[in-house]
């Protein structure tokens, strides 16, 4: 199947449908995931779209983690991101799938030539409006800089990382989508109920929310109190979910993106 034969961009609702009740088709293995993450085809009347298809059979026991699945993770990261109305993580849900029940993310195809975001660049080299977080050097002893973008749709990106607990941020896991938006993936590392927050984009540290966090904020608050807390239930603990509206309160308290902690690795390895 050629790219050409695929439809490109669905809006919200034909993507959730297309997930839910899509003929599934393996494609292939994505080698680089440290868990079971297969590239599929969804096919439902007419439309065919490219999907990830991370099946809970396929992840690996994780012993700071040991309530619930990625899986679940997953889709409670989209419900939450949805709930925002940021929209930064793509539509995904729990379904059945040739490996059993798993996660069913819809594909983000990148644009070519896309500008990074997200990276490692020469020190004394930094690109305007870009922050550093990290030093690093290469094989051969080179200086470089673990940076990233002064980037409004990062931005957001790291509030929700916030109010998710994301515990693996990688660059890697920042893409660009459709209509110049970025996109969040892997978020089977996320909700524990201790600060475990490992991140690339901790440009930010210290610094007010963008202006239009606090609106956003009180919003997930409301939901988490009402349906959007019921429907996490069905995929975090009682506790999970607790824990989440005290870091959006948190959130809304301070005003400010949090500080790294000296308690554990804030950046995730590798990085990118």
């Amino acid at each position: 199947m050629t790219s050409s034969e695929l439809r490109p961009v669905l809006d919200e609702s034909d993507a959730l449908r297309l997930l839910r009740s899509g003929e599934l088709e393996v494609e292939g293995r994505l080698v680089d995931a440290s868990n079971t993450t297969l590239r599929a085809f969804l096919s439902l009347d007419g439309v065919t779209a490219r999907c990830v298809y991370k099946p809970i059979r396929g992840e690996r026991p994780l012993w700071d983690f040991p309530d619930g699945t990625l899986a679940d993770r997953e889709v409670a990261a989209y419900l939450v991101s949805h709930a925002s109305g940021w929209d930064l993580v793509p539509p995904t849900v729990l379904r059945d799938g040739p490996l059993g029940p798993g996660a069913c993310q819809l594909w983000i195809d990148e644009p070519e030539h896309a500008e990074p975001l997200v990276g490692f660049v020469p020190a004394g080299s930094l690109p305007p409006r870009w922050f550093p977080v990290a030093a690093a050097r290469d094989d051969d002893g080179a200086p470089y800089a673990l940076a990233h973008a002064d980037d409004p749709r990062l931005a957001r990106l790291a509030v929700l990382d916030a109010v998710l607990n994301n515990a693996d941020r990688k660059g890697g896991h920042v893409l660009y989508g459709p209509d110049d938006r970025i996109y969040g993936v892997d978020h089977g590392v996320c909700f524990h109920v201790e600060d475990k927050l490992r991140t690339v984009l901790w440009g930010w540290s210290r610094r007010p929310l963008p202006p239009d966090a606090r609106e956003m904020l009180a919003g997930l608050a409301a939901a988490l109190a009402g349906p959007l807390g019921e429907t996490l239930a069905e995929h975090l603990t009682t506790a999970e979910v607790a824990a989440t509206a005290r870091r959006v309160a948190r959130l809304l308290e301070t005003n400010r993106f949090p500080v790294p902690s000296d308690d554990w690795p804030a950046i995730p390895w590798p990085p990118i």
